[in-house]
């Protein structure tokens, strides 16, 4: 089997959270209910709704009809953009040789294939927005 992990697992811990706000546009989720959806504990899912709250991803209502919602239309919203709270953005050496050896001479033998790799991951998570989730999972699977 190939796996190719393009991000770390809080990354995918929050783009889980924000997919699953994504599916429930009409209503006001809480912690819990997400947390249980998406096999996250309550502590890190509210954790990481908190941080999503503060990047102005999320909104947050207290309170016993309160939960959270998507700060903005999923088609406003890349998976980038939840990525980039959580790791860096810049892209990192992966030379084999170290990471002055493509900078200061000849660049390795896979230097290209790098290159693309990281140009590939980048698109794919500035592209993709969160409404691919809400017009392609059905109720059954949320």
């Amino acid at each position: 089997m190939f796996r190719m992990f393009v991000y770390g697992k809080t990354v995918a811990n929050a783009i889980a959270i924000m997919s699953y706000l994504a599916v429930h546009l009409d209503k006001r989720v809480g912690s819990r209910e997400i947390g249980e959806a998406r096999s996250i504990s309550k502590a890190l899912t509210a954790k990481l709704l908190t941080q999503l709250a503060t990047a102005g991803l999320v909104k947050g209502q207290p309170g016993p009809s309160g939960g959270y919602t998507l700060a903005k239309a999923p088609e406003e919203i890349s998976l980038f953009q939840i990525m980039s709270l959580f790791e860096q953005t810049e892209s990192p050496s992966l030379c084999p040789f170290g990471p002055k050896w493509c900078a200061t001479g000849d660049p390795c033998p896979m230097h290209s294939n790098l290159v693309q790799m990281q140009e590939l991951n980048y698109s794919f998570l500035q592209n993709t927005r969160l409404s691919i989730f809400a017009s392609e999972i059905k109720a059954d699977h949320v």
